[in-house]
């Protein structure tokens, strides 16, 4: 599919010459089975097409139709039942940003139009299909109006020019985080979708970053505003150049709005025009190693716990991010694959304890796959929506990277207020002060400061106080942004374990420690751990040192990147 062309009625469309036809024609020639019409906030192009067509109907009805038209209406005819075509927009919301519509051929445009006009297009201008408009509504609203109107809601080549995740952009963080996480956001249009490595848009918004938690369908479209690529400026791209495969029931608007409110994200795929092998996208998953939204298991044996933890995995990916678990695989890409015997009577053992062990009650999706001609069992698990979830009743796990680890105090109290709807806010004042020289307190959020000091991952130990003798601390993950006290050494996890040993070992000699500085940003330590290179960091300030431990590399940014070597 290409679901992001524009016609001539988009004022900056590069070919005004070209016909409607020409476009379905060419969208043929690439062998697409659905486009969209997204011209500049505007129907008028799709309009132009349905009106054409009534016409020559109605000229054929009247038997009034020369050769030419005759020939034009079956040509029309033979190519709706060959693609599906979908009315849609391309809406410029305040600050310039791009947002896709996409709607059912059943909307009326008079209906599509409506919505224009509730998005801020002026009666006067919906003919006009001008990416610049005056006055309209912010990029929330934006995603809510279409999408309560029915329509896919897709922000329009997200990581690039008017895109909503655009690098540079000076937006406070809680608004970056909305306009690529918001409810009605179905979608992100992505210009890398082809490209492979953990710094692309899609590996960014896969659910493994705490800011960013749910994981996002991202798809390719041409963004063409003409028919074929330009000569002299090979951007200026033609209808197919950049298209997405979907795997889908049936080709309707229906299945395509289905799977974007679907989590298997196993369904997309950038079309590539090269002959190549199908990927397999269980043995991309392998590749990746287990994470905080995936794992394996190579068996569902209740002796030895696998059943329980497969249980325990599914707890966690509901408290957390959601996530995937491969069943009869193992992660590691050098063993064989076992495959699970008599799938079907496993899948109904596993629907079976799900149902009664894990509360409250929940919605997965279990399906049976191939792989290396063994047959494994895929569960596909939400974020669920009425958090806390136990196992049992009474144990409530969450996901940290590739563990599944029981909750504590406070990730308890965040996953009740989150299941009641609440944002959970830490206030700074609450944080325990124990030594003028550290840093005890949080910096302000990116709203205020603009510059995130901290890591994107690892964790920052804070301050302990002493109660009876023994030091209680103040974790803050970065992982998933939770905040937790009265951590002990006897009750940490492993992370924590680590950092906070390694606080202890450091704290004391700060100023004669070999730290590698650049400007107030320190390198601690670099390591390796299975596939990962970890990073142990420490900031400087005028209020003491920060240190953070674990830090992977996709957790880096900013001036932190200083440390980062080619191969990282």
């Amino acid at each position: 599919m290409d679901v992001h062309i524009h016609t001539p009625a988009s004022l900056d469309y590069q070919q005004p010459e070209v016909t409607l036809l020409d476009i379905l024609q060419r969208a043929e020639k690439r062998d697409l089975n659905i486009i969209a019409f997204t011209d500049h906030n505007t129907i008028s192009g799709y309009a132009r097409l349905r009106n054409e067509i009534e016409q020559l109907e109605l000229l054929e009805k009247l038997g009034r139709l020369l050769p030419e038209e005759s020939k034009n209406l079956q040509e029309y005819r033979r190519l709706k039942k060959k693609m599906l075509l979908l009315p849609g927009f391309e809406f410029t919301a305040t600050f310039g940003f791009h947002i896709l519509g996409l709607f059912s051929p059943q909307k009326t445009v008079r209906e599509i139009e409506h919505v224009l006009l509730d998005l801020g297009i002026s009666p006067g201008g919906l003919d006009d299909g001008n990416p610049a408009i005056g006055a309209s509504v912010d990029v929330i609203t934006a995603y809510r109006v279409i999408n309560e109107a029915g329509g896919i809601v897709i922000a329009a080549h997200a990581n690039s020019t008017n895109g909503v995740a655009m690098r540079g952009l000076s937006f406070g963080g809680q608004t970056r985080i909305a306009y690529t996480q918001d409810s009605h956001l179905h979608a992100l249009e992505v210009t890398d979708l082809d490209q492979k490595g953990t710094r692309t848009t899609a590996a960014f918004f896969n659910g493994t970053k705490p800011e960013y938690p749910r994981r996002m369908h991202c798809i390719q479209g041409s963004d063409a505003h003409r028919l074929t690529t330009d000569p002299v400026r090979k951007k200026n791209l033609g209808i197919g150049d950049r298209s997405t495969e979907v795997f889908l029931q049936d080709l309707s608007f229906e299945s395509l709005h289905e799977l974007f409110n679907s989590n298997d994200f196993s369904r997309t795929r950038p079309h590539r025009l090269s002959l190549e092998p199908v990927s397999d996208f269980i043995q991309l998953a392998r590749d990746e190693g287990p994470n905080i939204i995936q794992d394996f298991h190579e068996n569902l044996n209740v002796r030895g716990g696998n059943l329980y933890a497969v249980l325990a995995d599914i707890c966690a990916f509901l408290n957390t991010n959601g996530g995937t678990l491969y069943l009869g695989v193992s992660s590691n890409s050098a063993k064989p694959v076992v495959g699970i015997s008599n799938p079907d009577q496993a899948v109904k053992q596993l629907e079976r304890e799900i149902q009664n062990r894990i509360s409250p009650p929940t919605h997965l999706t279990i399906d049976l796959q191939k792989h290396k001609n063994q047959t494994i069992i895929r569960i596909l698990i939400p974020r669920g929506d009425d958090a806390p979830y136990a196992l049992d009743e009474n144990k409530i796990y969450i996901r940290d990277e590739d563990e599944t680890n029981i909750a504590v105090r406070d990730e308890i109290v965040t996953l009740v207020l989150r299941g009641k709807g609440h944002a959970v806010e830490f206030q700074m004042d609450t944080l325990p002060l124990s030594s003028p020289k550290l840093l005890a307190h949080l910096p302000p959020t990116e709203e205020i400061s603009h510059e995130r000091i901290e890591p994107r991952t690892g964790v920052e130990v804070i301050t302990p106080v002493i109660r009876g003798g023994k030091s209680f601390f103040t974790m803050r993950d970065l992982r998933n942004g939770n905040i937790v006290k009265n951590v002990t050494v006897a009750s940490a996890r492993r992370l924590w374990h680590y950092a906070i040993t390694r606080y202890n070992e450091l704290i004391p000699h700060m100023d004669t420690l070999p730290i590698t500085w650049q400007g107030n940003y320190g390198l601690i330590r670099q390591y390796s751990q299975g596939k990962n290179t970890l990073f142990d960091l420490v900031y400087r300030s005028e209020d003491g040192f920060r240190l953070f431990f674990g830090v992977t590399a996709d957790g880096i940014h900013s001036q932190w990147r200083t440390f980062l070597k080619e191969e990282d």
